[in-house]
């Protein structure tokens, strides 16, 4: 049954469009026409009034959720609670992330992924090893006793995800060119961070196949004016992209600023590293055998070092607007057509076109998500 979504205003991803309605059927567009242009046998399936409908969020850092964390339990019901409480916020794909853990856990994690993935599990798109091939100098949250040298084993766990896209987070310092190539030419995308590597490391690995830099100033060597660091290297490349924490407490919202000018359009891609107190009533949790509390949006331990994000993306979105100094649906294409693209997934996601994944959020006029659409199936925020 073709189906449409009437009387709002569309953002496809590339434009803004009134008077249109979206044409879908199962989960695929159909096409987006003129609302006076719709067919006579197709389904009202809901109407706008006046709201805006875009592509629905994508987030490529998400370790919890609705009161659980993926390393503490990494199955296909934490997956099931995760997703839901990120659908609530605009989030219809997510890549699920382990932080640094034993081999034991990730495979446990990538075989929950897997399965999740096969049975249709809405909102999972592959899944995100960030670690254990970090360097302990810019450890961040993780378990430093748990890094290891990314060997052939290693390397035999992050490319057996079978379906779906495998993101892995490493310090190129400690591994080899050869090593990236690799990982890259058998299919897992590679991102640098948690890591001591100066600018031409940083540089010969994305020359090696990297295209990734894993939230954005924090766990890797800054920018100064003699030593460029991953963050200059992350900055000058017109080719790669790096994920970016707009919660106001990873960064400044000057030097968020900062970094969207100075990145190509598309490079900046708007992540959440959201744990398990976003869309949870308790802001506390255990990571590593330390209790983490989420106050006034910021995750901490004792001593107040941050400890991953109480951030959700919608929330993401208009903090970046504001930061940035940006349009609002640039900030949207920040949460959705980039992070598709860094993905490979742009022809289907992030976009609102004949062909693409019927993955939509209507937001209001102030921009807060009001619903979602994952494969055609609505639920209400």
């Amino acid at each position: 049954m073709l189906k449409a979504i009437i009387n709002g205003k569309v953002f496809t991803g590339e434009e803004l469009l009134s008077n249109y309605a979206i044409l879908f059927e199962k989960n695929r567009v159909v096409d987006v026409i003129l609302q006076r242009d719709l067919p006579n046998d197709c389904e009202i399936s809901y109407d706008l009034k006046g709201n805006y409908i875009a592509p629905g969020f994508i987030d490529l850092q998400v370790n919890g959720g609705g009161g659980v964390l993926f390393n503490n339990a990494p199955t296909v019901e934490t997956l099931q609670v995760m997703a839901a409480a990120h659908r609530q916020y605009g989030t219809t794909g997510f890549l699920p992330t382990l932080i640094t853990d034993s081999f034991e856990v990730m495979r446990a994690a990538i075989a929950a992924v897997a399965k999740a993935m096969e049975i249709g599990l809405p909102g999972i798109l592959g899944i995100h090893l960030e670690g254990p091939f970090l360097n302990a100098e810019r450890k961040g949250a993780h378990d430093a006793s748990k890094f290891c040298i990314l060997d052939q084993q290693g390397f035999d766990i992050i490319t057996s995800l079978g379906a779906g896209k495998t993101l892995v987070t490493i310090a190129p310092e400690l591994t080899t060119v050869e090593m990236i190539r690799r990982i890259t030419e058998a299919g897992p995308i590679v991102s640098m961070g948690h890591s001591a590597a100066d600018y031409n490391a940083a540089k010969s690995a994305l020359m090696a196949g990297a295209t990734g830099f894993t939230h954005l100033y924090n766990a890797m060597t800054p920018l100064q004016s003699r030593s460029p660091g991953m963050v200059g290297a992350a900055l000058q490349d017109r080719h790669s992209w790096f994920g970016i924490i707009a919660d106001g407490y990873h960064m400044h919202p000057a030097a968020f600023s900062v970094a969207l000018a100075a990145k190509q359009v598309g490079g900046a891609i708007l992540v959440t590293d959201a744990m398990p107190t976003v869309g949870a009533k308790n802001k506390s949790f255990v990571l590593n055998g330390e209790t983490i509390v989420a106050r006034e949006g910021r995750c901490a331990n004792a001593a107040g070092s941050l400890a991953g994000s109480d951030l959700n993306m919608n929330s993401a979105v208009k903090n970046a607007a504001q930061y940035g100094n940006i349009d609002i649906f640039e900030a949207i294409r920040m949460a959705s057509l980039y992070p598709a693209k860094a993905l490979g997934l742009e022809s289907e996601l992030g976009c609102i076109k004949s062909g693409s994944i019927a993955n939509f959020v209507s937001m209001d006029q102030d921009f807060c998500v009001c619903d979602t659409w994952i494969n055609g199936d609505k639920k209400q925020a």
